[in-house]
């Protein structure tokens, strides 16, 4: 790693570089969020050029690597899917009651096509209000929820 981050007093993400060029308002962005998000992420400036590159996030040393983890929580919100509890129609658009890793909530699908698959088992879901739901792998899900995800897929 030839370079250094830090917050400011402001809690701007500041990469500093080889060449000690401090570059305030550091963006961290995955290469492939949803299909690798564990490998290859780029570390912007302000202008969206690239600063670093980063092959490994998870090599970085634990400060470096806490405070871009950090940063990508604050910029992505995807929540995965772990249950299915109730659909209020097989036709769309429905109302889906759902549990997720960040609590109990419900979406509206307006159509089947705002289903997409992500790989052989993930799930990419996009309600009616622009939030994307995730599902990282169909069969791990309990029997009744995938039941009722069949009937759309």
């Amino acid at each position: 790693m030839n370079f250094g981050l830090h917050r400011d007093d402001f809690g701007r993400l500041v990469l500093t570089d080889a060449d000690g060029t401090a570059h305030v308002g550091v963006v961290p962005v995955r290469a492939f969020p949803l299909t690798a998000p564990d490998e290859g992420l780029a570390l912007l400036d302000a202008r969206g050029r690239e600063l670093a590159w980063v092959e490994a996030p998870q090599a970085l040393p634990a400060a470096p690597r806490a405070l871009v983890e950090e940063e990508l929580a604050r910029r992505e919100f995807v929540p995965e899917i772990r249950r299915l509890l109730a659909v209020s129609s097989f036709s769309t658009p429905s109302t889906w009651q759902v549990q997720t890793d960040r609590g109990a909530t419900q979406l509206v699908l307006k159509g089947e096509e705002d289903i997409r698959r992500l790989g052989e088992r993930g799930l990419l879901i996009a309600a009616r209000d622009g939030l994307h739901f995730r599902v990282r792998d169909f069969a791990a899900l309990d029997r009744p929820s995938r039941r009722l995800l069949e009937r759309f897929l």
